[in-house]
């Protein structure tokens, strides 16, 4: 098992948290993991991104080549469309419909969504929505995790776990919240694999 995924979005948009999930996730599954920083601007609403390797057989770099990624896992769709020149050709790109407009000359959506659509079955998540039907507007991060999640290669149940203890210390309701909203981004995306 070898899967490459870039991490990208803005700031304060939760993706260290993202990583760190799937980072615990990826050890209970006896894994090895390679990850870079988060790179970029440290303020809200500059671009970050990280790439992250997993294998079960040792990983020599932390950088994804172009062409290798296996998932682009982004909380912001023009982020998305930054890193396709690092989408493998049977690549998957998992993104957030949600717009954060930081900068002049912001493309409209339909142009983002076209190139999107030119990618191997992209997985275009309403975010914001699925998070407050979890009962939290701010566990968009968790629902786009659990959308991309059918095509990271670990069992649900160990991202729950990893999710149980990185929240474990703010209590059980903000717990059950983080699972619940990863579970409508999982049923988003087993759904759209179901659907013709």
């Amino acid at each position: 098992m070898n899967i490459n995924i870039i991490l990208a979005g803005v700031g304060g948009q939760g993706i260290l948290t993202i990583a760190s999930v799937i980072d615990r996730a990826a050890l209970q599954s006896s894994l090895t993991i390679r990850q870079t920083e988060v790179h970029g601007m440290s303020q809200r609403g500059g671009a970050v991104q990280s790439h992250l390797r997993i294998s079960n057989r040792e990983i020599y770099s932390d950088l994804i080549a172009e062409g290798t990624a296996n998932l682009i896992l982004s909380v912001e769709p023009l982020e998305a469309l930054r890193y396709l020149p690092l989408l493998a050709s049977a690549g998957r790109v998992i993104t957030s419909t949600d717009q954060f407009i930081n900068m002049e000359g912001y493309p409209a959506m339909e142009d983002i969504l076209t190139e999107l659509h030119r990618t191997n079955l992209p997985v275009l998540v309403n975010a914001a929505e699925l998070a407050r039907e979890a009962g939290n507007s701010r566990t968009s991060n968790m629902v786009m995790l659990g959308a991309a999640s059918p095509f990271i290669g670990i069992a649900a149940t160990h991202f729950e776990e990893a999710i149980e203890s990185l929240f474990h210390a703010k209590g059980p309701e903000i717990v059950a919240v983080n699972i619940r909203a990863f579970r409508k981004g999982e049923e988003l995306s087993q759904h759209q694999a179901t659907t013709p």
